[in-house]
């Protein structure tokens, strides 16, 4: 009796001593992070899909060191990185690093996601405090708090990877970030967590191309996990596919899934059991430590994400490589590969069509002019856009002399106001027009044109390679105007993939045989450095390039004009010399949010 009481009392004194169970990560965020008003449309207590929560408790899962996650839009990534984020401050508290690709993707995280976040949850008011705390030590991309803390870092500047040593290592957007010339930012900021044991990498993307993704390279050294869902007639899984959806033919509201088990017709309306009822798949599962998850869009329970209305997305971008492109990484989680990396310039001229700036197309409603400035003369390639985005290369011309010469200047001011009878009874000139100044010769000489010409959309710009947008006002100050900063890669990867997919890109029949040489003057190749892929464009030998050139900056031209259709139509068939449209705001790209 006395040795029984003996072996009772030491079990309840040891329990004192024994930790409580861990929690798994899904749970904790379900009961302790609300969504406020303006983060989310279903404000309230997080509720994690199905899917998700297998993500979330392999984040907090100290077994597991390395989480990578291909993702779409419409499944609710970001969520699940800042309630990771709230549990280490909350619960296990630690030096950690956001990486995000630019500074105002750190600021917008900040101030849209994490502040509102932890002030409308209970459990996490006040525990990352204010960037106006009396010490001085926080600010807005800097906290500090018992234990740890936070810094959001943009990935554009490696000097800000350097100081930090961490244990916990959050990444998203990560194929939005360029390499540098330290090498690959990805890899920079884990090494800053080597000296941590039990150190936490998470990595999240919407990749954007196969060949140089960094979060499909991360998923394929992961045990590459997928998601399937039960069919409700056999009961297989199977992970939907683009090519498990369809439709009658003209009817995408009626999309609907089809078993590859057994052929039936799945509606829409058992997606929620099906996903509901679906599990995680490890397709390596010899790989130990680096959980891996690739999801689409196609299981997401957002009403925008049904499969009807999927499919209605996908004809309307079926045909133009841009908006497919999109299509192809934001719902379906897949990289893109370019067809055509290399251009047949016999093949592009065989498709000249009779039009030309004396014939105008009459769907021609809108134009803009690109100028390569040669050390001997300016060359310039004139486009035609319709309201569908048709583009029309009307023509090309070739300015002779030299370019710190005022009278091949003048030459080129009386081309640029030039006005072409169109078909519908009126005249048209150019919106838009983007001169080179990347040549330091001739620079100053551009500005001087450019700058007085402004109120005309005369543009000087410089065009730089890398993950750019098309076109944006660049931040370096010059007395007198604005530079405006060219991702040419991003618009030669859509000329190119265009080209090639589709004859959405029209070639005059005035267009001479060099011209078309000069268009398929480059070609798209894989170049490694430091180890990372990296996409760029090379010459091929023996080949100019002016042609290209110059319509990769009418492409741009074309970004900052916004064209009221009808009214412009309209003013053509009454020949109304009517003003030129307005400049557009140029957004850039912001850190997509799943």
């Amino acid at each position: 009796m006395i040795s029984e009481t003996l072996a009772s009392l030491r079990r309840e004194a040891l329990a004192v001593f024994t930790p409580p169970p861990r929690r798994l990560l899904a749970d904790w965020i379900e009961e302790s992070v609300f969504l406020p008003e303006g983060v989310s449309a279903l404000p309230g207590t997080v509720r994690l899909w199905p899917f998700q929560r297998d993500i979330a408790n392999a984040v907090g899962d100290p077994t597991i060191e390395r989480v990578t996650l291909v993702k779409p839009v419409r499944v609710g990534f970001t969520t699940l990185l800042t309630g990771a984020l709230a549990s280490y401050i909350a619960n296990d508290p630690a030096p950690i690093l956001c990486l995000l690709p630019t500074e105002a993707d750190c600021r917008d995280y900040m101030v849209s996601d994490i502040e509102p976040i932890f002030d409308a949850s209970p459990a996490l008011a006040g525990l990352i405090g204010n960037e106006k705390d009396e010490t001085g030590r926080n600010t807005i991309l800097s906290r500090r708090f018992p234990g740890g803390s936070l810094k959001v870092v943009a990935a554009k500047a490696p000097r800000n990877l350097r100081r930090h040593n961490v244990r916990v290592l959050l990444c998203d957007e990560v194929d939005g970030m360029e390499n540098g010339a330290e090498g690959s930012p990805i890899l920079l900021a884990e090494k800053r967590t080597l000296s941590f044991a039990d150190r936490k990498i998470v990595i999240g993307s919407t990749p954007v191309f196969e060949d140089t993704s960094h979060v499909l390279r991360s998923y394929g050294e992961s045990d590459a996990r997928v998601f399937e869902v039960p069919c409700p007639e056999c009961g297989d899984f199977h992970e939907i596919l683009w090519s498990d959806i369809q439709w009658p033919e003209g009817e995408p509201a009626k999309a609907h899934y089809v078993c590859r088990s057994c052929g039936s017709v799945v509606e829409e309306r058992h997606k929620p059991e099906m996903v509901a009822g679906g599990r995680w798949r490890a397709t390596r599962p010899e790989v130990e430590g680096h959980a891996g998850f690739r999801l689409n869009a196609l299981i997401s329970l957002l009403a925008n994400a049904s499969w009807g209305r999927l499919a209605a997305e996908f004809l309307a971008a079926k045909d133009d490589p841009a908006r497919l492109q999109t299509f192809v990484n934001t719902i379906l989680g897949q990289g893109w590969r370019e067809d055509g990396d290399e251009l047949d310039d016999n093949e592009l001229a065989s498709r000249a069509e009779d039009f030309s700036l004396d014939v105008m197309p009459a769907d021609v409603l809108a134009m803009t002019a690109g100028v390569d400035v040669q050390r001997d003369r300016l060359e310039i390639t004139f486009v035609g856009w319709t309201r569908e985005g048709e583009a029309f290369v009307l023509g090309h011309k070739v300015l002779w002399g030299l370019p710190d010469d005022d009278a091949t200047w003048s030459e080129l001011d009386d081309v640029l106001k030039m006005r072409f009878a169109h078909r519908l009874g009126g005249k048209i000139g150019l919106d838009a027009t983007a001169v080179d100044s990347g040549d330091g010769e001739t620079m100053e000489n551009v500005y001087r044109f450019c700058f007085p010409r402004a109120s005309r959309k005369v543009l000087a710009i410089k065009g730089v390679e890398g993950n750019r947008p098309w076109i944006e006002k660049s931040k370096q100050k010059i007395r007198g105007g604005a530079l405006w900063i060219v991702g040419v890669d991003g618009i030669k990867s859509h000329l190119t993939s265009r080209l090639a997919r589709t004859r959405s890109i029209r070639f005059s029949d005035s267009l001479p045989p060099s011209w078309f040489e000069q268009l398929a003057a480059e070609r798209l190749i894989i170049r490694y450095s430091r180890g990372q892929p990296r996409r760029r464009f090379e010459r091929i030998p023996g080949r100019r390039a002016e042609a290209l050139d110059c319509t990769v900056y009418a492409f741009a031209a074309r970004q900052i004009v916004n064209v009221n259709w009808d009214q412009r139509a309209d003013d053509l068939r009454r020949g109304i010399e009517g003003s030129a449209p307005k400049m557009q705001a140029v957004i850039k790209s912001k850190w997509m949010k799943g």
